[in-house]
């Protein structure tokens, strides 16, 4: 991988992922602390911080208060937040909401970085920057290159109107599959403290998060269709996504419908699209569903081979996604240097599983229905909106997505790897406008955040797959009849301001399901 890599990730708040984040790191958003700090937080009263200077961050990095090789220089935690501080005044995207914070005021490079963050809400009232973390170095590498995390390789998922944890998949070859938690498993208790009354909330968070291989935690479950429950011990280990799954087609009025799951835009995942797609190519199919209700973002240059793969020549030599950044840099790249340039529809695979350079197969679609939640993100965003600009009819089939044309790259010093917001995507006709999500509605035009398709809830008393799915059930009905059925599936996942007025603890623990990308001719 190079060491420049734009990236384009997702915040699952909703969806309860059975991974950690890094030591020292959080992987979910903090409350973004008050901008001016209390005396007793500072580590050095001789700063030599001046209100409005900033040293040029290349500068600045490598300084650190553990060092950890040669590379690095013994420093201070202090130094650490000049390097934060600098950085961010130069490459965050809204660098002039920040405040300008004595570094030497406070002793914690995650606090400091929760600092520099804007405050900032959206037209709708959200908060403009969800997307705020770090992640410890070694972690991410694991995570980003390989999709290695410590966990059980269960999904797990809170359920609306009671407190109540489901598994909406599991990893094959996983620790959760050995001991058969499949979807639609109810989690009743973790480690004797019950989810749906239990007030031992760290209990509870500590046995969905464990933060360190060889971890034991005993849950009780009670599995799809039956009356009592049982016991499992499940042991957290090394976990490797299986990104691409259940490629199949089904039979409607004689066409063929491809179905496939796709969860993780990583590297490895370039070979199964290809393999998936070709197969698909191959068995002539008429229409497409592309499961992304998982889905949570990652590598953009995956986003633009799989466009590719749907669209074939709408998207020969057009651009699936213009980068900008903030106003300081209208055409440069301030990572890289590079002028900015646009990544365009991507005909050949670019290298990360595949053979680079080899040709990618296409179906030559004029529409693509799309299976979406509020965990679809980023990079997944990206893929609608990249089609959307080259007139591929997207039909959105479930909730209204995360709402995330945003990313940054990841960036590394002293053993963290920061994630600030640092540019906006935008596709071919330049629509980027979807911050509060793609929402699916009966009939919309071909941009904008709304979507022509069906509102269906999650359908977890079935397999991803099964054509009775509620989801899958729905996108075939409009294949079939030209619009929505009436009412399907299970309830949709309870938001979490709606939990925490129930006055119930809170179990909605975010997780930020971050993959390494690519953009531009960066390689």
């Amino acid at each position: 991988m190079p060491s420049n890599t734009l990236f384009i990730a997702l915040l699952l708040s909703l969806t309860l992922a059975a991974c950690s984040g890094g030591s020292g790191s959080s992987p979910s958003p903090s409350p973004s602390p008050s901008p001016s700090p209390s005396p007793s937080s500072s580590q050095d009263s001789n700063s030599e911080w001046v209100a409005g200077r900033y040293e040029a961050w290349r500068n600045l990095g490598g300084i650190c208060a553990n060092p950890r090789n040669n590379n690095d220089a013994q420093g201070t935690i202090t130094d650490e937040n000049y390097w934060i501080r600098s950085f961010s005044n130069d490459t965050y995207f809204w660098y002039s909401d920040l405040p300008d914070v004595d570094p030497a005021s406070i002793n914690s490079t995650e606090v400091y970085f929760d600092l520099m963050k804007t405050n900032a809400l959206s037209p709708s009232g959200n908060s403009k920057d969800q997307f705020h973390y770090t992640y410890d170095t070694e972690e991410w590498e694991l995570l980003s290159e390989s999709g290695i995390s410590v966990g059980y390789g269960a999904r797990f998922q809170l359920n609306n109107y009671s407190r109540s944890i489901v598994v909406a998949f599991a990893e094959p070859n996983s620790y959760a599959s050995a001991n058969n938690l499949t979807r639609g498993t109810a989690i009743i208790s973790i480690d004797g403290v019950d989810v749906a009354y239990g007030s031992d909330v760290d209990t509870l968070n500590a046995g969905l998060f464990p933060s360190n291989a060889g971890e034991r935690h005993v849950f009780e479950v009670r599995d799809l269709g039956a009356t009592q429950t049982r016991f499992v011990t499940l042991i957290s280990g090394a976990v490797v996504s299986d990104p691409v799954q259940n490629g199949q087609y089904y039979y409607l009025n004689g066409n063929r419908v491809g179905y496939m799951t796709f969860n993780d835009h990583i590297g490895t995942s370039e070979q199964q699209l290809i393999d998936t797609m070709s197969w698909m190519r191959d068995s002539a199919v008429d229409e497409l569903i592309v499961d992304l209700r998982y889905n949570g973002g990652g590598l953009l240059h995956i986003a633009a081979e799989l466009g590719y793969m749907i669209a074939g020549s709408s998207g020969e030599g057009q651009v699936f996604y213009h980068t900008q950044f903030n106003s300081k840099h209208p055409s440069f790249d301030p990572i890289t240097g590079d002028f900015l340039s646009p990544l365009m529809f991507q005909t050949r695979a670019v290298g990360f599983s595949a053979i680079q350079g080899q040709r990618l197969p296409t179906l030559n679609l004029d529409r693509v229905f799309i299976i979406a939640s509020e965990g679809t993100a980023s990079a997944s965003e990206a893929l609608i909106n990249g089609l959307r600009g080259v007139g591929v009819e997207v039909i959105l089939i479930g909730d209204t997505t995360r709402g995330k044309p945003y990313g940054f790259y990841p960036s590394e010093n002293c053993g963290t790897t920061y994630f600030t917001v640092q540019f906006k995507g935008v596709n071919a006709i330049g629509y980027g406008g979807y911050s509060d999500g793609f929402t699916p509605v009966a009939s919309a035009s071909s941009q904008g955040s709304e979507v022509t398709g069906c509102r269906v809830a999650d359908d977890l008393t079935r397999m991803l797959g099964d054509r009775s799915e509620a989801r899958i059930s729905a996108a075939l009905s409009y294949i079939e009849n030209g619009s929505c059925p009436y009412a399907y599936g299970a309830e949709f996942p309870i938001p979490q301001q709606t939990l925490l007025e129930s006055g119930l603890p809170d179990l909605s623990k975010t997780y930020g399901r971050i993959m390494k990308p690519e953009l531009g001719n960066i390689l």
